[in-house]
């Protein structure tokens, strides 16, 4: 199982959507549903971005370590990644960088 730069992405979103949603129910009604769904929700998208960048044979210790990061680690971790930048497949019409 190859790991792309897209799914990391999608976890790192995943995993900052519901660090936010879980905060907002916690400084609002705190809803019990709503954070024994985003708890475990958050939890799972926290371990695929760990995981997922640890697989990366590319991925540095940089990069390893931010994705260590509760919440915005993900998105850190993306952003290393794609400034190291060999052999990622840019996409037509996008600057490098």
């Amino acid at each position: 199982m190859t790991v792309d730069l897209r799914h990391l992405r999608i976890a790192a979103h995943g995993e900052l959507v519901s660090l936010v949603l879980m905060l907002a129910n916690l400084a609002t009604v705190h809803a019990r549903a709503a954070s024994s769904l985003l708890g475990p929700a958050h939890g799972c998208a926290y371990l695929v971005v760990v995981v997922a960048t640890w697989r990366l044979a590319r991925a540095g210790p940089v990069a390893r370590v931010l994705a260590l990061v509760p919440g915005i680690g993900g998105l850190l971790a993306v952003r290393s990644l794609r400034r190291a930048g060999p052999g990622e497949q840019r996409t037509a019409g996008t600057a490098p960088g």
